[in-house]
């Protein structure tokens, strides 16, 4: 059977590296556990992983420390990263995480189909179609699909990854109402019937319609009980 993809698991603690290594191997994934942020972040460097499943509170340097490093090293800056934490699990902690880069924060412990489901929507999200080479462009705004980034009028405009993919998908589908469910499942990986609020997307909206400037930011128009357009 072919692998489903190679994950790298970070956990400082043996007993967690056993249990969640073993599930997802069970499941068809390679995995590599190791104990810490600085040897996860050579491991990376060495052999890029498609997703790292990362602790938070580690000594000798963390989850959100191994998350900054990664997104700061071309290498490996485009490596999806989903942080799991038994601490540091409040909403507060978790909205942190995901402003620093994650793809998604998890508190322990976690469920073995939770974590499956959430490692899944992560690597279909990163899936590599041919249309990712795309370099989408509206009203002098450029989003370059590959590379990640967005410019507007020439100025670059620094997205978080949520909000990068949120545009993406709304420029993508320039034109059609995009629904509160898609939105929900397709850039932030929740299933619809376990998480429907539609705040989490609309808090995302206003900020990115104010770095994106009001000019380009008001064709992101909402839709009443329904989701969001971008008016082409």
């Amino acid at each position: 059977m072919p692998s489903k993809g190679r994950i790298l698991l970070v956990d400082d603690n043996a007993d967690m590296r056993r249990v969640y290594g073993d599930v997802l191997a069970g499941e068809g994934y390679e995995v590599q556990r190791v104990s810490g942020g600085r040897e996860a972040f050579a491991a990376a460097v060495a052999d890029l992983p498609d997703l790292v499943l990362s602790d938070v509170s580690m000594p000798g340097g963390g989850g959100l420390s191994l998350l900054a490093k990664l997104r700061a090293d071309k290498a490996t800056a485009r490596v999806p990263v989903v942080l799991m934490s038994g601490v540091h699990k409040g909403s507060a902690d978790q909205a942190d995480g995901l402003e620093q880069g994650a793809d998604d924060y998890l508190p322990k412990p976690v469920a073995p189909a939770l974590m499956l489901a959430k490692v899944a929507a992560v690597l279909r999200r990163y899936a590599a179609p041919e249309e990712l080479g795309d370099r989408l462009k509206a009203h002098g705004l450029v989003l370059d699909v590959l590379a990640r980034t967005v410019t507007v009028s020439g100025k670059r405009v620094r997205l978080t990854r949520k909000e990068f993919d949120l545009l993406t998908v709304l420029l993508r589908k320039a034109g059609t109402v995009v629904s509160v469910p898609f939105l929900l499942e397709s850039v932030w990986g929740y299933d619809p019937a376990d998480y429907s609020d539609p705040h989490t997307i609309g808090v995302h909206v206003s900020t990115l319609r104010r770095k994106i400037g009001a000019r380009i930011g008001e064709r992101i128009v909402a839709v009443p009980g329904l989701g969001y357009r971008f008016e082409p």
